[in-house]
């Protein structure tokens, strides 16, 4: 059941979910180069990073799931479509998310992306 949301609700994270299209396959096949930049991400973004776990593929293709101590991040990998699914929670800071995202875009240049941001509460 669908509950709608009080005149009083409050924002209590933001939620996005993308799809990135025409990434070099350079860029997300293995498993230490993606790593980089997920870690580079989180960095930058000043989101505070718990715990990290990311499964290489064969022959490639990698999917990584960060706990964050606002949430989480998760990554997964087709390098031979230039696909990658990304999505990044925070009930924390929300410019976080935003920061950590365009990392995400800057450094694995998508030709292009769908983001839809869901903002929780």
């Amino acid at each position: 059941m669908e509950k709608k949301l009080l005149s009083n609700s409050k924002i209590v994270g933001r939620h996005i979910i993308a799809d990135l299209y025409g990434v070099k396959e350079s860029k997300i096949a293995k498993k230490q180069d993606l790593e980089k930049i997920v870690e580079e991400a989180i960095a930058i973004s000043g989101i505070k990073k718990i715990k990290s776990f990311y499964k290489q593929f064969k022959p490639h293709g990698v999917t990584g799931v960060v706990l964050i101590s606002e949430s989480h991040i998760s990554i997964h990998t087709w390098p031979e479509l230039g696909l990658v699914n990304l999505d990044i929670f925070t009930c924390g800071d929300l410019k976080k998310v935003e920061s950590a995202f365009k990392v995400f875009i800057k450094r694995l240049e998508p030709k292009y992306h769908r983001k839809v941001i869901l903002d929780r509460g």
